[in-house]
């Protein structure tokens, strides 16, 4: 073992940590010796949106000694951020094994820094927990969650007082707070316990509330009240309210997938808990098909993203991406609130730069600006705070299966996006149709958008160094075409710098710095590189599209649409 590396250990062997952490150690010393090392080789990373990483003993590990330390260094921060004022803080988790323990631990430190603290009672979902900061008044607030990690992980989402995750200069500035917590014995770990205040009930109200106030078309809920609904949590926290916001929006015809119901951090029925992967949605797919349902809904862990099951016009039973959810939910909002009379002229919506520009199209008809922003919903958050003054936040979206409607809340929210894919569902009904007929008129509407993405794993000591010198030969020699269409765009977020590559012609991305590249092809096809900040991973977003004649054509052009994503993925050497 690596002589710093052994002396990490030795200090958790002799420093203050409790019996069962060094029995622990020392029996990975006899037994593992390489799983030693891999827990104390580095500090686990306070990111820019917390930490995330498997539970364990050691630096390198999600345990009370690191999640204490990155505690106190963001109690630190809230405490110089608002000098001379009594800090506030609401605390929440999911069904992940050891997040309760790991929300007492952060509800601890921070009472014994003099923060009071609103600690949910019970697992709660993580759009919850954004709403409360909001309606509470608070300045900050942590979730305990891996979101929808494998069952060996969990993590530490932080956030600040408008209800969204840490942004510059907040981000920056907590994490070089946490990197000051040099040893556990700086963390105050109790004392303060009269600053802790038990919530529950009471905020699940106002925030059912809230959501139940996102209805636009109740009425029609009304007629269509038997819409058939099979719902799961996959294990997780949507269990707590998705079922009672569909009550109280008006469905009562939900069935959940009893096998996925009770809140398990192991995950007993799924390899991921994450309903973008086929597999974890199965066993709604197959309830949904046995008693004929309208819709199938599932929600990951801590209940902020959502996937979808619809029938084709076949009949068959098909996953939309979240792509194609997030183009329903938008052309829905915007569609519904024109019919009902209560559009306005300073409405907007938001999207990512990754998601579908089938959306920006969409916003295009309604007169409606769509603003487009970086990956994460801290910058949709950021952006309305920027605009609710002057303009009318209605939904924002990414294509990972997140969408957020209202302005009450600062996070994705599968809860409300739950409800709101109802009741459109209920409004196709209503007249006859389903939710894949209204995909399908928008694609001939607007064109058919074809999206996929891969993502590619450098393993190894060397992988962070070859992603970055694969972005590098991108940046400074873009190809001229790939796929046999020339590249007329290149998009330089890490440069903030756009240019025709055709004409030379440059102009300014007023958008914060972030290591992302575009490729604009003349054929209309978008290629998107996005490095992983943490991990030895590459992600690239492909969107294609092409005009779709009629519904009767949708099978050939998917087809065609396909083969064109897999020709680029090939000619780009990607595979």
């Amino acid at each position: 073992m690596e002589p710093a590396i052994q002396e990490k250990v030795n200090e958790w062997l002799n420093g203050n940590y409790d019996q069962e952490t060094k029995n622990e150690i020392e029996k990975m010393q006899k037994e593992n010796p390489g799983e030693l090392t891999e827990s104390f080789y580095k500090n686990l990373e306070f990111g820019t949106g917390g930490l995330r990483g498997i539970m364990g003993v050691g630096t390198n590990r999600m345990n009370k000694y690191t999640v204490g330390m990155a505690t106190q260094g963001y109690a630190n921060y809230l405490k110089q951020s608002f000098p001379g004022k009594t800090v506030k803080v609401a605390i929440a988790h999911d069904s992940r094994n050891n997040s309760r323990f790991f929300a007492e631990t952060v509800a601890k430190v921070f009472a014994a820094n003099g923060i009071r603290v609103f600690l949910f009672q019970s697992l709660r979902p993580t759009p919850e927990l954004s709403f409360t900061i909001r309606h509470l008044g608070c300045q900050g607030g942590v979730v305990c969650t891996a979101s929808h990690n494998p069952k060996e992980y969990n993590g530490y989402k932080a956030y600040w007082n408008d209800g969204g995750q840490l942004i510059p200069p907040h981000d920056k500035n907590v994490i070089t707070e946490v990197d000051k917590i040099a040893s556990v014995d700086e963390v105050k770990w109790g004392g303060g316990e009269s600053n802790i205040t038990m919530i529950g009930k009471e905020l699940d109200d106002a925030y059912i509330s809230m959501v139940s106030g996102l209805s636009v078309y109740p009425e029609i809920i009304e007629k269509q009240h038997n819409l058939c609904i099979v719902y799961t949590p996959i294990h997780g926290t949507g269990i707590k309210l998705v079922p009672q916001v569909l009550q109280r929006f008006g469905f009562n015809n939900v069935h959940v997938v009893d096998e996925q119901a009770e809140p398990d951090g192991n995950f007993p029925t799924v390899v991921y808990p994450n309903p973008e992967e086929s597999e974890a949605m199965s066993i709604g797919l197959k309830k949904a098909a046995d008693i004929d349902a309208d819709i199938l809904l599932g929600t990951d862990p801590d209940a902020d993203r959502v996937g979808i099951g619809i029938k084709d016009k076949k009949g068959k039973w098909v996953l939309m991406n979240g792509n194609q959810t997030a183009v329903l939910a938008f052309n829905y909002m915007l569609e519904a609130r024109k019919t009902k009379g209560i559009a306005q002229a300073n409405d907007m919506v938001v999207k990512t730069i990754v998601t579908s520009d089938m959306i920006d199209e969409v916003a295009k008809k309604y007169n409606v600006t769509c603003y487009n922003v970086l990956t994460g919903f801290k910058w949709i958050a950021e952006l309305i705070k920027e605009k609710e003054s002057t303009e009318e936040y209605i939904i924002g979206g990414e294509e990972s299966y997140g969408l957020m409607i209202g302005s009450k809340l600062r996070d994705k929210d599968a809860v409300s996006a739950v409800a709101m894919l109802c009741e459109m569902a209920a409004y196709e009904k209503n007249k006859g149709r389903t939710l894949f007929d209204k995909l399908l008129d928008l694609y001939v509407q607007f064109g058919f958008y074809k999206e996929s993405l891969i993502s590619i794993t450098k393993k190894g000591m060397n992988g962070q160094k070859e992603i970055a010198d694969m972005m590098e030969t991108y940046r400074s020699n873009p190809p001229k075409t790939i796929n046999n269409s020339q590249v007329v765009q290149l998009l330089d977020y890490e440069l903030r710098k756009g240019k025709n590559l055709q004409t030379g012609e440059s102009w300014d991305i007023a958008l914060p710095q972030s290591n992302v590249l575009q490729f604009i092809l003349e054929d209309g096809s978008k290629i998107s590189a996005r490095p992983s900040g943490t991990e030895p991973k590459i992600k690239f977003y492909f969107s294609v599209n092409t005009k779709l004649a009629n519904a009767s054509d949708y099978e050939k052009t998917k087809s065609d649409l396909d083969a064109r994503i897999e020709a680029i993925i090939k000619d780009m050497k990607l595979k």
